[in-house]
């Protein structure tokens, strides 16, 4: 008979799947955690035999006497397990017991493959993350980046409702990582960020039901981080959490500023205090839940396109998602249905209509949608940005942050006038060679340009009205705004300016910028700007140019044909990890060629 031992059984989502489990198997199914008296009311409730079993005791022997031929890890949080974070799972190979856990930690679920060789040998499988990520975020992914010849950005998000039980096991999960330095795939590098940092607004919907709108969000780790840049060939991947109750959400992110800070290293002993704290207000809020994955890219025609998978759970059953994976691989591996051996994480082992099937019994509206994403310098020159030269076009195509680097000449104007002019904006001084780089970071404004010359940065923002002509473009300096016109010509992209304000005032003529900026392709293919501004009565402010190519070319490659080498400084080394060097997202912001007022 088949026997199959869950380990937090009677947990939030371990319970769930016991029911399910003894519902749509004839397996018999084990109901085991720390608490036998916990497990013995479960049983009596929802079915199984209860199990004390202890992960710190001697979790070998004790899983060897029970025979199983299925362990089910549902209990975490997995990212408190610590070096010895496979115990368990190395002690199902040792009995010859397949196994699979709801981990939702990235480090646990990239690194089940450690485990690989003894899993074969023993002729089990093991499986990391058969929960909502990576088992659902993946299967969603799947199907979206069908048909896109690019992907520039993969991502998930989960959202629960703040009247669903949440477990302890989860809370610690969040409040650990709350704060604490977080290594992320943007722009195609690593980069450190903070978790619970990044805060965005998600509105799910789908079809047939009341949208969940307006929920905020924050980046926290998840094995999508990990696995997705690589599995999708993403620029950028990101994973994003939420809690539903703002007041619950901000207080977090402020109770998280000593570790940001340095002055604690985890707010994980305030877990318990802290999920008390919730319990106060669980009666506030809704219980509808979601989860959405989205993909960001080129479609075979050429178009930039949105597609997103939504999930959104109706009166409390959104716990029944995470454990719905393991279900479905559970059944497989009792039915002998093509799982192989060896160790892997959950991510595309099941298909989006396999999981689809599995939420049906529930209160559950799915949903897909596809929107165009073209990025902003495309709305603004929509007819010609086909037909731009392909370096142009890639230093413009920003869906969520990209860095570029280059070498620029500078020439400064010598007046008084010009001098206190480029000092106000933060113009660099002349120089006759001087590395560049431009971070161009998506906002939900349009886009924030960080231009780094040498040791002297400044930063703008690009923006543009939905109904505004083509050709219009916005960009603030500080109390300085600019209405451009942009226009192509002969292969060449012009950054006229058209009229300036001061705090919201009109500027007069006399004291207008007048820019001659312009960005072009170079003979060997490189992007190259050529931006000169100068004032009605102070004459030339400031002259740059140069070229500028991709910090991070996919796949880590070198454009070649560059008309002069980057200085060495430019290159960073590789960190001492497992992975690439990380750069952070602020210093991701220069600009393509364009360093001033207008033009790149």
């Amino acid at each position: 008979m088949v026997r199959i031992l869950v380990i937090g059984g009677y947990g939030v989502f371990g319970g769930r799947l016991t029911e399910r489990l003894a519902a749509e198997s004839s397996a018999e199914i084990l109901v085991a955690g720390r608490s036998l008296e916990k497990a013995v009311a479960h049983c009596r409730r929802k079915g199984g035999k209860p199990v004390r079993i202890d992960r710190e005791g001697d979790i070998f022997n004790e899983i060897a006497l029970l025979e199983p031929t299925i362990v089910i890890d549902a209990a975490g949080p997995f990212q408190a397990y610590g070096k010895d974070r496979y115990r368990i799972a190395e002690a199902a190979i040792a009995a010859k017991a397949h196994y699979l856990d709801l981990a939702d930690d990235g480090a646990f679920v990239a690194g089940i493959g450690t485990l690989d060789d003894s899993a074969k040998a023993a002729g089990v499988a093991v499986i990391a993350g058969a929960s909502s990520v990576p088992a659902i975020s993946a299967a969603a992914l799947d199907e979206l980046v069908q048909g896109l010849a690019a992907v520039s950005l993969a991502g998930s998000a989960i959202l629960p409702g703040n009247r669903v039980p949440r477990g302890l096991s989860v809370l610690r999960a969040i409040v650990g990582q709350a704060g604490r330095s977080l290594r992320v795939w943007r722009g195609g590098n690593w980069t450190d960020t903070t978790a619970w940092g990044d805060l965005r607004h998600f509105t799910l919907e789908a079809p047939g039901i009341a949208p969940l709108k307006g929920r905020l969000a924050s980046t926290i780790g998840a094995p999508d981080l990990i696995l997705f840049p690589e599995r999708y060939g993403a620029r950028s991947a990101l994973f994003h959490a939420g809690l539903e109750l703002k007041a619950l959400h901000l207080g977090l992110w402020l109770l998280a500023l000593p570790v940001r800070l340095g002055l604690v290293r985890s707010l994980g002993p305030l877990a318990g205090w802290l999920g008390r704290m919730a319990g106060w207000v669980a009666r506030l809020g809704s219980d509808r839940g979601g989860m959405v994955a989205y993909a960001v890219g080129r479609d075979g025609a050429g178009r930039a396109v949105d597609r997103r998978w939504t999930l959104i759970a109706e009166t409390g059953d959104g716990p029944q998602v995470p454990p719905t994976p393991a279900l479905l691989l559970a059944l497989k591996l009792m039915n002998g249905s093509g799982l192989t051996v060896g160790a892997r994480p959950a991510a595309g082992l099941l298909t989006l209509g396999e999981i689809e099937a599995g939420l049906s019994p529930f209160r559950i509206r799915l949903g897909r949608s596809e929107k165009p994403a073209a990025p902003l310098l495309e709305r603004v020159l929509p007819k010609g940005f086909a037909t731009l030269p392909q370096s142009w076009r890639r230093l413009a195509e920003i869906h969520d942050i990209d860095c570029f680097e280059g070498v620029a000449s500078v020439e400064r104007g010598g007046g008084l006038s010009a001098r206190l002019i480029g000092a106000l904006f933060g113009f660099p001084p002349a120089a006759p060679a001087v590395a560049v780089s431009v971070t161009k970071q998506k906002t939900t404004s349009g886009e924030k340009w960080t231009r780094r010359f040498g040791a002297k940065s400044f930063v703008s923002h690009l923006s543009r009205k939905p109904d505004e002509e083509p050709g219009v473009l916005r960009e603030r300096f500080g109390p300085f705004s600019f209405l451009l016109r942009l226009f192509a010509e002969d292969g060449r992209v012009a950054w006229p300016v058209e009229s300036g304000r001061f705090l919201g005032i009109p500027l007069p003529r006399a004291l207008m910028p007048r820019s001659e900026a312009f960005e072009y392709e170079g003979a060997d293919g490189e992007f190259r700007f050529d931006v000169k501004i100068s004032m009605p009565f102070a004459g030339l402010i400031v002259r740059y140019l140069g070229w500028l190519e991709p910090a991070f070319p996919p796949h880590g490659l070198s454009r070649t044909g560059s008309p002069a080498a980057a200085p060495s400084s430019m290159h960073l080394p590789a960190a001492q990890s497992d992975q690439p060097a990380p750069v952070a997202p602020e210093a991701a912001s220069t600009i393509s060629g364009r360093v001033g007022i207008s033009g790149t």
